[in-house]
């Protein structure tokens, strides 16, 4: 699923927070580097919500947000979202292999060799 720009650094702030954050928090720390309205960020995680990215906890009058995937896994179905929508796609995941370091690649095969077992 697409993301803009600013799901993007919301998501990231979620990711890194060892806790769900409420809205301010999260506007708090977006506010550092950026001039946002809380109205903004409030919007951005209903949005991401009623998307299933992120999951609403209700705590006392306000909500906290987590993400509902790690990271990883968002990462992995955005890729495999790509892969589905492309006509070749052992063509494309070869292209896309053979774009990695070794290292990383080598990782991916232990990997799916791992998952078999």
């Amino acid at each position: 699923m697409a993301m803009g720009d600013l799901e993007r650094e919301v998501m990231t702030k979620l990711w890194d927070a060892r806790e769900p954050l409420t809205v301010r928090q999260v506007h708090e720390l977006l506010s550092r580097d950026r001039d946002l309205a809380y109205t903004t960020v409030m919007t951005v995680l209903d949005r991401l919500a009623k998307k299933g990215l992120v999951t609403q906890q209700k705590a006392d009058r306000a909500y906290r947000y987590a993400p509902a995937q790690t990271r990883e896994e968002m990462t992995a179905g955005l890729m495999f979202d790509a892969l589905s929508a492309t006509p070749d796609r052992d063509a494309a995941l070869a292209y896309f292999m053979g774009q990695l370091p070794p290292e990383a690649l080598a990782a991916a095969l232990k990997a799916a060799a791992d998952r078999e077992t």
